[in-house]
């Protein structure tokens, strides 16, 4: 069994949709293990997304992640981190398989929904910055 951390965005929280993106979920065999609505700070976005502040696009990626709630979570299954990068589908939801989160719940390339993990080192590090050790037991 494998762990890997989604976060369902400001975008698809405004829109209500959180229940359709965890049905895409629970119906491609991953587990929701844990899960919580919050609301991220300027100083956690950043910290959380640090490995993406040299590029053009971090500023706006703090600024759509502190706009609203978001519902972070963890999934667990074989294979979880390629199963569910799988089931997120293309970070351009035009490019994205039918079926997929994006495709059927992105509304752009900046507001694409989720985020999930991309390794293993990330995913551990990414679920402990949300989640005590204790909870996942």
């Amino acid at each position: 069994m494998e762990r890997t951390l989604s976060i369902i965005k400001p975008d698809a929280v405004r829109r209500n949709i959180t229940g359709k993106v965890n049905t895409i979920i629970e119906n491609s065999g991953l587990r929701i293990i844990a899960q919580k609505m919050i609301r991220m700070t300027q100083k956690q976005a950043e910290e959380f997304y640090a490995v993406h502040s040299s590029r053009p696009f971090f500023g706006e990626l703090v600024e759509m992640m502190t706009a609203g709630r978001v519902v972070v979570q963890v999934l667990e299954g074989e294979n979880a981190i390629e199963k569910y990068r799988d089931i997120m589908g293309a970070t351009n939801p035009k490019d994205a398989k039918a079926g997929t989160i994006r495709a059927e719940c992105a509304l752009s390339i900046g507001e694409n929904s989720v985020h999930g993990s991309d390794s293993k080192e990330n995913a551990k590090r990414e679920i402990a910055f949300f989640f005590a050790e204790s909870i996942l037991l």
